[in-house]
């Protein structure tokens, strides 16, 4: 069983050795107990003994001291706060910023799927009403929530459900569970195969509520509960003493926050499971758990659910293509023999009085079929019936049953006398299972492509890390390579550029600009330097940061949006909702009328209701009617009802987040037709979001090629996106060289908002914007400021270079439109939608971007927080124009 709280992870374990191959377990196990042992050396290390390297330049950071934390004195409090408005892991950030950039904040924690932040603070320096004016200034609504006991008193578990045919089990198991005294919300997601229980654990515990689940009749496993210890199930392959196994138990008890341990051994040959339960809040020994981890491979709760559902896809193929081997041989003979006149003979070969070889072949094929391949209807069926309720496996299992018996009864028949003809349907059975199998295959096929893209999310974040080891002094002594999953809280990590940052922190030595985009939508990349928060999984563009881990695994951005998404999936839309009431009464309703449709046939046909040429000649008015009941209760099972919906909702918030668009649940997606106005950002959004120059205009006698390698050599040493944009353009002149050397720079100097200056070739070189030429006192040409203000209004940038004290030449860099984007609002209009766009730039760009795609009503020069409320502001006014 995988068990694990929100802030955990389950990790399945292959012990190898440093080039990947099977060791001896007891051998390997005697020396991790050794290092896990000496759990207080922090310096020892083992496999690579090259000699440490120095770092005479790195940084030296205060012995418990981080680069914004002062020690403060008095005493702590806790504050718990609602906060409103949020929408995204974005906003989550802004209010976190908020917040700690007033004087006493220690740490603060926003959830955006609870709307709900907890502050740590120190109330000599600020309060409570500070600090929810700060979240308030930042465009939010906030609200102190003074009892927070309240809020410990309800606990989210997680739960995997086995044996969910259809919507039909799903409504039993939440009606089920919702009558459970201490439960208060109850969640069951039918394509996700997963309930969410939202209980009191004073009054009823997660093993409780599972046994309540396989009470109804389905298997239950845990994902993970609300608890503050963390579950961790190891699994060991190639253990085979006991001896082994005790001591690699005592190594695990022996860590610090380790609180219990429990093998189960009769998992696998060879193979145990160590289920191991810690306390997160204490932090293990960082040399010898992070070294005995690093010799085993993980698998997270992502990969335990992907290998449970590659489990099922292999288990229902196998059952379908067995089901198929033994009712082919059924199917040729009842429908493709009985033409072909030679094997037709050997068929209707006599064995006892009536009965034929073909009868038996069919009989000895199809019973396998029946009862050990479709078994599982059969149990599906008891199961509802003795609970009360009916679901797909009671159609399935009574239809095929009738037809299965009605056959064994004529076989029967045939045998015990020497004049009765009947026909049996032993192929209606077997083939029935074999297409509803083959139906169960494609359906676990299509709900493991719905998570590919949860899946996607969750490998935005790095596989490995590169962890800093510091001395007693602070100063950096070291780094290693570790697996990404086994960051800890207030650990240093080494983020090199072009490399994804792999945790949430904040920085503590360097600066950089980081690609943002997949949680915020804009393409332009931040420029981080010491202080700055960063998010786990963006991409550092340029440039070497140290960060310090502030959020590890649940806790972080990227782990709350995959959340959200699964929140989404499991949420259900509306018609759901609707089509689960159906469904109360469908299976009911379905029997009854396969037994009206049986009994109105077989009363046409014995009072001749209908004409004697309608039935067959290998048939009688009874086995007539028995067929068209037995059609008509399978081909109405419930599947289509209850999992049309899910699927395309998981399909739809799956595909959505992986394009960066977090869909809110089913309810959005079927609200969405009724849309009639878009709010679109500018950058990123209806453009590319990265700067290209467009357009050189010289106004002096300058070779071009000569121009440009000065001013490319000028902005190599500036990390300014607009300067990459010009080194980019600049590369198209040496062609020859994939990396070109540019001439060197000396004094260079970068004002910030401005532009950048230098001595290149002995030449003053100063690339920016008309403030930075007229500092200098550079006298800008009027066929200069002409070009500039012509360049604004086609939605470019101006940017001026001025040659030893004179304006050479006005660069015009822009973010282009995409190429979608004209397209998109062309075929909005269509539908009559209204198109409004909302950006931070100048009027005169966003109106000649507004210009070029067809959208008519613009707000520029808005403020980010501003944007949010221009958005309400719109939705008033449309909701004012409807009515």
């Amino acid at each position: 069983m995988a068990s694990q709280s929100s802030k955990e992870s389950v990790h399945d374990f292959t012990v190898k050795d440093a080039r990947g191959n099977d060791v001896d377990v007891a051998r390997s196990l005697t020396m991790a107990t050794k290092l896990l042992a000496s759990s207080c050396i922090r310096k020892e290390r083992y496999g690579d003994l090259s000699p440490r390297p120095h770092y005479p330049s790195m940084p030296k950071y205060p012995k418990g001291v981080t680069a914004q934390e002062t020690i403060l004195q008095g005493s702590e409090a806790k504050a718990m706060f609602s906060v409103m408005g949020m929408t995204c892991s974005a906003c989550a950030g802004s209010v976190e910023k908020a917040i700690k950039r007033l004087p006493g904040i220690k740490e603060a924690v926003v959830d955006v799927l609870n709307n709900k932040a907890q502050v740590m603070f120190y109330p000599s320096f600020v309060n409570e009403e500070s600090i929810r004016e700060a979240i308030e200034d930042a465009g939010f609504q906030a609200a102190l929530i003074q009892d927070e006991t309240d809020d410990k008193s309800v606990q989210v578990c997680r739960i995997r459900i086995n044996g969910m045919t259809c919507t039909s089990c799903s409504s039993t198991l939440e009606n089920a569970l919702q009558a459970v005294p201490g439960v208060q919300k109850v969640q069951v997601a039918l394509a996700t195969e997963e309930a969410q229980i939202h209980h009191d654990p004073k009054i009823i515990t997660c093993n409780q509520l599972m046994e309540k689940i396989e009470e109804t009749g389905f298997g239950a496993v845990l994902v993970s509960t609300g608890e503050d210890m963390s579950k961790i199930n190891l699994r060991i392959d190639g253990v085979r003493t006991v001896n082994s196994m005790r001591m690699l138990e005592n190594s695990l008890q022996a860590l610090p926050g380790v609180q219990a341990v429990q093998i189960s051994p009769e998992l696998k040959k060879n193979c145990s499971l160590i289920q191991t339960r810690y306390d997160r809040t204490k932090k293990l020994h960082q040399s010898s758990s992070r070294r005995f981890k690093s010799t085993i491979y993980s698998e997270g709760e992502g990969g335990g659910r992907e290998s449970h559902r590659n489990e099922e896809i292999k288990q229902y193929f196998r059952s379908f293509l067995w089901s198929l081997i033994f009712t082919t041989p059924v199917f040729l003979t009842s429908m493709v023999f009985m033409y072909i006149p030679g094997i037709k003979h050997g068929l209707d070969t006599k064995v006892v009085n009536m009965l034929t070889i073909g009868e038996v072949i069919r009989w000895v094929l199809s019973t396998p079929v029946q009862f050990i391949i479709g078994r599982r209807f059969c149990t599906g069926f008891y199961k509802a019936l003795r609970h009360g309720s009916a679901n797909m496996d009671v159609l399935i299992a009574l239809g095929t049953n009738t037809a299965y018996f009605y056959s064994v009864y004529t076989v029967i028949r045939a045998a015990s006398s020497p004049d009765f003809e009947g026909t049996d349907f032993f192929e209606t059975s077997a083939m029935l299972i074999s297409f509803i199998l083959l139906g169960k295959y494609l359906e676990v096929l299509a709900k493991g492509k719905t998570s590919e893209a949860i899946a996607k999310l969750m490998n935005l974040a790095p596989e490995t890390a590169m962890l800093l080891s510091l001395d007693e002094e602070g100063n950096v002594i070291g780094e290693e390579e570790i697996d990404s999953r086994l960051i800890q809280k207030n650990d240093i990590i080494k983020i090199l550029p072009g490399a994804k940052v792999a945790s949430d922190g904040f920085v503590l030595w360097g600066q950089s600009h980081i690609n943002e985009s997949f949680i915020t939508g804009e393409a332009r990349p931040v420029a981080k330097r010491k202080g700055d928060t960063v998010i786990g999984g963006t991409v550092n563009e340029n440039g070497v940061l140290h960060i310090k881990a502030t959020k590890v695994g649940s806790e972080s951005a990227l782990a709350q949006i995959v959340r959200l998404v699964e929140s989404a999936q499991m949420a259900k839309a509306p018609v759901q909702k609707f089509a689960d009431r159906i469904s109360k009464y469908f299976v009911p309703l379905v029997i009854m009328l396969s037994f009206s449709t049986w009994l109105a046939w077989f009363l046409a046909g014995k009072f001749h209701g209908y004409p004697e040429s309608w039935i067959p000649s290998s048939m009688d008015s009874f086995e007539l009617a028995l067929q068209f009941g037995i059609s008509v209760m399978v081909i109405a099972c419930p599947c289509a009802l209850g999992l049309a919906t899910p699927t395309a909702v998981m399909v739809g918030t799956g595909v959505g987040a992986s394009l960066g668009v977090l869909i809110k649940g089913g309810q959005a997606l079927e609200g969405a037709h009724k849309v009639n106005c878009i709010v679109f950002d500018k950058t990123g959004t209806l453009t590319v979001g990265k700067p290209v120059v467009v357009n050189t205009r010289l106004l002096k006698n300058v070779v071009l090629h000569e121009f440009y390698e000065l001013v490319a050599a000028t902005e190599a040493n500036s990390e300014h996106p607009l300067a990459k944009a010009i080194i980019e353009y600049a590369k198209k002149f040496r062609e020859d060289e994939e990396n070109p050397a540019w001439p060197e720079a000396r004094d260079f100097v970068s004002i910030t908002g401005h532009g950048v200056k230098a001595i290149v070739r002995d030449k003053e070189v100063i690339v920016g914007n008309k403030s930075l030429m007229l500092e200098n006192n550079i006298v800008i040409p009027v066929d200069a400021q002409d070009m500039l203000t012509e360049t604004e209004s086609m939605a470019q940038t101006g940017i001026l270079v001025s040659i030893d004290g004179e304006v050479t030449g006005v660069l015009g860099i822009s973010d282009p439109v995409k190429p979608g984007a004209q397209e998109v609002i062309s075929i909005l209009k269509s539908m009559n939608v209204r198109s409004i766009m909302v950006t931070g730039d100048n009027w005169g760009t966003a109106s000649s971007i507004a210009s070029q795609i067809g959208i008519e009503t613009v707000v520029a020069e808005a403020k980010p927080e501003q944007k949010a409320e221009k958005v309400k502001e719109y939705k008033r006014k449309v909701m004012l124009w409807q009515w």
